[in-house]
């Protein structure tokens, strides 16, 4: 065998090609790999789709909000019911994150990917066919489950089938793609349930999901590439029944305190939470160190750009999950406008996020590294105080295009902090934990909003008097909106001194990992060297990837290396 043909192997053997036999003089050369236009074709072609399944559960987690009047209209759901519809969600969600994401390092993220967004899509359909609302309630805990699923495997997709000089560039949509579902959501809820298409009311919100998921598991299924750990790994049984436990005993009491009055059960399950994932990183030490198969790769902790990284999004989700909820109140309850008003008046701050996203990883953080996210910390408290500004000068009476340009410069900074962040955490990361990386940065940002919502109760509701007159509810929610403002700007702040623990440049995390992981194949390589090519196969027979900087392609439906 020549060099050629050891070195293709090396990356797993092509598909459709003939291997070559002791009697078959033919090698296997780089002339049989696809042309380099089509190779990265199927590449952007393999990013659409995971990025279009990444914006359908975006938008799905603020459509529904939108719905919940015309929901309890047309089912007669009780309160209770009504907040389980949202609730039940986010906490199906939050809880299987980190799980969904191990699942792709262990059995393949491409396969766990289609079996999300086929589990997504079926939960989505029974959402709009429910014929009660505990139905309902089911289909959104089961689409909150099968997304947990999904959504991890979309960044670990990314960094398994794109090199690191090209990552920027897909961080970049990636971040343009979470700008524009933070604000499409309540918008395309309120067109659908304006326009009432087929009579459907509130059902063609979860409905509309059917052909975009049915596109991305049809779509998936033929360019998506096949990833996972290179080295066996196995589901760690106990730890996700721990940080499952501990998750939902913290983010239950956060996600419904304030509705229940802040009851003494919720303080106690969100202090027996911190024991429960205490005794969850004593135990995955020791997982790590009997077997080397943990839920969580405790070592990425030392790695100072996924370690800071994490801290960094925890508390930027703090800050998003306050301003997103006091700013849907404001202009709803205090203002008093049209779902759809209020979802128009979000576009110029959906196209800054999108278009600074795309410039600023691309462009920016080349040159300027960290300094681009504080200046986009900074840059976003500013446009904060901007808005609270122009509420406190114009009050009741202010317009939608009197709040353009704070929300211009809120969108901008944010798109400054939301790829690049999520750049410098997994560029030291990896690849064989870029599951488990994935599933930690989902899992913290929604912690992070789990933690702003409750502390709503305290800048927002916490200063507004019980007993208001009716005359007198408009106004004070406006004056909650501009406290609540303030409480957001501190903790942007304290983002921008947070930030100074990153790496200067992505690139110096992304050296010490591949040198780090250099060593580790290699001594894998050696350990492993009597294993037969069937255990680098996955359950279709098609090889699994294992090459941290060769991008993946896809021919037929299957990776090609």
């Amino acid at each position: 065998m020549t060099s050629t043909t050891s070195a293709l192997k090396g990356r797993g053997e092509l598909r459709d090609q003939p291997r070559p036999t002791a009697g078959d003089p033919a090698t296997v050369t780089e002339t049989a790999l696809p042309s380099p236009p089509d190779a990265d074709r199927r590449r952007w072609i393999a990013l659409a789709v995971v990025m279009t399944a990444a914006f359908m559960d975006l938008v799905d987690v603020t459509i529904v909000n939108i719905a919940i009047p015309s929901i309890q209209r047309g089912e007669q759901a009780s309160f209770s019911q009504i907040q389980w519809i949202t609730a039940g969600y986010a906490l199906a969600f939050a809880a299987g994150l980190v799980t969904g994401g191990r699942l792709g390092d262990i059995h393949g993220r491409r396969r766990i990917f289609l079996l999300g967004i086929g589990g997504f899509t079926l939960a989505s359909a029974l959402c709009g066919l429910a014929a009660n609302p505990e139905m309902l309630v089911a289909a959104r805990i089961a689409q909150g489950a099968t997304a947990a699923l999904m959504v991890p495997q979309v960044l670990s997709i990314v960094h398994a089938t794109f090199p690191a000089h090209e990552r920027g560039k897909v961080f970049g949509l990636f971040g343009a793609i979470v700008g524009l579902g933070a604000v499409s959501g309540p918008l395309l809820g309120a067109l659908l349930i304006e326009w009432n298409p087929l009579g459907l009311e509130w059902r063609a919100i979860f409905l509309i999901n059917l052909p975009v998921g049915v596109a991305g598991l049809v779509l998936g299924r033929r360019f998506i590439a096949e990833s996972r750990a290179p080295h066996a790994l196995k589901l760690d049984l106990v730890g996700v029944a721990l940080v499952t436990a501990g998750l939902l005993m913290l983010i239950y009491p956060l996600t419904r305190g304030r509705e229940l009055g802040w009851p003494l059960w919720g303080y106690v399950s969100m202090a027996g939470s911190l024991v429960v994932l205490a005794v969850l990183v004593a135990y995955e030490r020791r997982k790590t160190a009997r077997d080397g198969s943990p839920l969580i790769e405790l070592s990425l902790f030392r790695v100072k750009s996924f370690a800071a990284g994490i801290a960094v999004q925890t508390v930027f989700g703090i800050a998003l999950g306050v301003f997103f909820l006091v700013w849907t109140l404001y202009l709803q309850t205090g203002l008093g406008w049209s779902v759809l008003r209020a979802g128009l008046t979000g576009v110029p701050f959906s196209l800054a996020v999108s278009v600074a996203a795309g410039v600023s990883v691309q462009k920016l953080v080349p040159r300027f590294g960290r300094k681009v996210l504080q200046a986009g910390a900074l840059l976003m408290a500013a446009g904060v105080l901007l808005y609270r500004g122009a509420s406190e000068h114009y009050g009741l009476a202010i317009t939608s295009w009197q709040m353009a340009l704070p929300l211009v410069v809120m969108g901008a900074g944010m798109g400054l902090i939301v790829a690049p962040l999520t750049d410098a955490i997994l560029s030291g990361v990896p690849r064989e934990h870029a599951g488990s990386a994935s599933g930690l940065i989902s899992t913290v940002q929604q912690m992070g909003n789990a933690l702003g919502l409750g502390l709503v109760a305290v800048v927002f509701f916490g200063v507004m008097d019980d007993h208001l007159a009716p005359a007198d509810i408009r106004p004070a929610f406006v004056d909650s909106f501009e406290y609540a403002l303030g409480w957001v700007a501190a903790v942007l702040f304290a983002i921008f001194l947070l930030m100074f623990a990153l790496p200067k440049r992505a690139t110096e995390a992304g050296a010490a990992a591949e040198t780090g992981l250099a060593v580790r194949d290699g001594a894998a390589a050696q350990d492993g060297a009597s294993e037969t090519g069937a255990a680098a196969q996955d359950g279709d027979g098609e090889p699994a990837s294992t090459e941290p900087e060769v991008p993946a392609v896809v021919e037929a439906g299957g990776p090609v290396r």
